[in-house]
C-alpha cells in the first residue's frame, strides 16, 4: 500500500506545519468530550493520538483527520454511566468491526446517495456547533465546581486575545501564504501572553495532558451473549455515526481538493482505529471536520500531516504537556471560530432564492436537528429521507401517456416515466378498458417497470382488460423489466403461453 503518492510533489514544509496546527487544534476538543463523557482526559488524547494515526496511513483520503471526535461519544454517555468504562472499549471495538465490514463490502459508496442540500445543511448545522462549543470556552469552573461566565478584566482579556487571534488568521494570508496563519496567530498570542504575563484562561484549565504510552488491554466484561446484546445497539449507532461523519468529511474534501477518495477504503481504516482505540484504552472517534478544514486550509494534500499531528500528540502526552497547558484558550478558540466560518457554506445562503422550495426545507431541516440534537448521522439520514420522498412524488406526478390509434385500430399509449409505486395510481388512470378498442398496445420504450407494485398494477390492468374481453399488448422492455415480470410470475399472472407478445415483445 502506498502511503505517499510519489507521483505528485509534496510540500514537506507544508505539511509538517498544518500537523503542528492540527495537533494544537485537537487537544482542547479531546479533552472537552473526554471530560463531558465522565472519562479520564488521557482517554481522548489517546483516541487523538490513534485514531489520526491509524487512519493517516490507511484511509482513502489524504488530508482527512480523525480523532476523539464528539459525534461518536455522545451516543455512548449512557452506555459508560449504566455500565462502565469496560464496556465502552467493547462497543469500541464491536463498532470498528461493524466499520470494518462496511469497507470489505464496499457499501461506502452509498454516500453518494447523499443529497447537495444535506450536505449543506449539515455543514451549516457544523458550524453553528463548532461555533458555539467555542463560545463555551468563555466560562470557567470556580472552586466550588460551579460553571460561570467569566467576567470583568478576565472576560475582556480572552475577548481581546479571540479577535487578535480571528485577525491574525484573516489577515496574515493576504501577506503570506509560506506558513500557515493558524499556527502564527497561536504562536504570536502564545508570544503575548508569555511576554506580557497575561493572566487568562490556558490549556491547563481544562485537564492535564500529560501521560504515558498507551497499553494493551482486553475490555473486561463477560463473554457471554447478554453482555453482546449490550453493547450491540450502541456499537451500531456508533459505527453508523461514526461513518457518517467520515464520509461526509470525504466527500467535502473532494470538493474542495478536485481530487477522489476512496470511502470503502476509508470505512476499513475508521474501523481498524476504532479496533485499536477499544484495546489501547481510547474512547474512540470519527473523522473530524474542523480539524480537518484547519489542515486543508494549512496547504496539506497529503497523509503527512496527520501522522506528524498524532506523533506530536503523543510527545505532548509523554514529554511536552508542561509547555502546551500554558497554550492561551484564546489563541485555540479564535483558531477554531474561523473554520466555524469557513465551515459555514454562505453560498447556500446566496442561491436560496433560486433552490427548490423542497430543497431549502430539506437543508433548514438537516442544520436544525444538527444544531439541536447534536445528532449528525440523524440529520443526514432525514434529510435523505425527505429528499428521496420528494423525489418520489416529483417523479410519480411526472408519469404521463401519448395516446392514438393506428390504423389497425389499435390503440397506443407511449408511457414517459417511470412506473413505480409512487406512480401507479396515477397510471392506471390513464386507461379506460371499457371505451377502448380490441386491442391496445402499452410502449415502454421511454419508461421503466421499477418495482413489485408496478408489475402487481400491470397484473390488474390486464385482467381488466381481460374482463371486457380485449387484448393488452406491452412493448419495449429493458432486459431488466422482462426479468423483473418473469420473476414475478409465481405471484401474479403472466399468461405468456397464451399471448406470446404479452410483455416480451422484442425491440423494434
Amino acid at each position: 500500500m502506498k502511503l505517499f503518492d510519489f507521483t505528485q510533489k509534496v510540500n514537506y514544509k507544508n505539511e509538517l506545519l498544518a500537523g503542528f496546527t492540527v495537533a494544537m487544534t485537537m487537544i482542547p476538543e479531546s479533552l472537552s468530550f473526554a471530560i463531558l463523557a465522565g472519562l479520564s482526559p488521557l482517554t481522548g488524547l489517546y483516541a487523538a493520538f490513534m485514531m489520526g494515526l491509524v487512519t493517516a496511513i490507511f484511509g482513502g483520503r489524504p488530508g482527512m483527520v480523525s480523532g476523539g471526535a464528539g459525534a461518536t461519544i455522545v451516543v455512548l454517555i449512557a452506555l459508560i454511566k449504566t455500565h462502565g468504562i469496560e464496556y465502552l472499549f467493547a462497543t469500541v471495538v464491536l463498532a470498528g468491526i461493524f466499520q470494518m465490514l462496511v469497507g470489505f463490502f464496499k457499501l461506502g459508496k452509498f454516500v453518494r446517495l447523499i443529497p447537495q442540500p444535506v450536505m449543506y445543511g449539515f455543514l451549516n448545522g457544523l458550524a453553528v456547533i463548532i461555533f458555539m462549543s467555542q463560545v463555551e470556552q468563555f466560562k470557567i469552573t470556580d472552586t466550588n465546581g460551579i460553571v460561570g461566565w467569566l467576567q470583568g478584566t478576565s472576560l475582556y482579556v480572552m475577548l481581546g486575545l479571540t479577535a487578535l487571534t480571528i485577525a491574525i488568521v484573516y489577515f496574515f494570508p493576504k501577506i503570506t501564504k509560506v506558513v500557515p496563519s493558524s499556527l502564527v496567530a497561536i504562536v504570536i498570542v502564545f508570544g503575548v501572553v508569555l511576554g506580557f504575563g497575561i493572566n487568562t484562561k490556558t490549556v491547563a484549565d481544562i485537564a492535564s495532558v500529560s501521560g504515558s504510552l498507551p497499553s494493551f488491554h482486553i475490555p473486561e466484561i463477560p463473554f457471554s451473549l447478554e453482555a453482546l446484546q449490550i453493547i450491540f445497539p450502541y456499537a451500531l449507532i456508533m459505527a453508523g455515526v461514526g461513518l457518517i461523519e467520515s464520509l461526509l468529511t470525504l466527500s467535502m474534501v473532494d470538493e474542495i481538493t478536485n481530487s477522489k477518495g476512496s470511502a470503502n477504503k476509508e470505512s476499513v481504516a475508521q474501523g481498524l482505529a476504532n479496533i485499536t482505540n477499544g484495546f489501547f484504552g481510547g474512547m474512540g472517534g470519527c473523522a473530524m471536520v474542523a480539524q480537518t478544514l484547519v489542515n486543508i486550509n494549512a496547504g496539506s494534500r497529503a497523509r503527512l500531516s496527520g501522522i506528524i499531528a498524532s506523533i506530536t500528540i503523543l510527545i505532548i502526552i509523554l514529554i511536552g504537556a508542561p509547555f502546551i497547558e500554558k497554550i492561551p484558550m484564546a489563541a485555540l478558540v479564535g483558531v477554531m471560530m474561523m473554520v466555524a466560518i469557513s465551515t459555514f457554506q454562505w453560498v447556500s445562503i446566496r442561491i436560496v432564492n433560486k433552490m427548490p422550495k423542497s430543497d431549502i426545507f430539506v437543508g433548514i431541516t438537516v442544520a436544525l436537528i444538527t444544531i439541536v440534537l447534536h445528532n449528525l448521522a440523524l440529520a443526514v439520514l432525514v434529510g435523505v429521507i425527505i429528499s428521496a420522498l420528494v423525489f418520489a412524488w416529483d417523479s410519480a406526478i411526472r408519469i404521463r401517456a401519448r395516446k392514438y390509434l393506428d390504423g389497425n385500430g389499435v390503440k397506443h399509449y407511449e408511457i414517459f416515466g417511470p412506473l413505480f409505486f409512487g406512480s401507479v395510481t396515477t397510471f392506471n388512470e390513464k386507461f379506460d378498458p371499457i371505451n377502448d378498442p380490441e386491442e391496445v398496445m402499452i410502449d415502454f420504450k421511454e419508461s421503466r417497470i421499477v418495482d413489485m407494485s408496478a408489475i402487481d398494477t400491470l397484473n390488474k390492468l390486464s385482467k381488466r382488460y381481460t374482463d371486457q374481453n380485449k387484448k393488452l399488448h406491452l412493448c419495449h422492455l429493458s432486459e431488466d423489466c422482462i426479468k423483473m415480470l418473469k420473476n414475478a410470475e409465481a405471484v401474479i399472472e403472466i399468461n405468456m403461453d397464451e399471448d406470446p407478445t404479452y410483455k416480451v415483445m422484442p425491440e423494434r
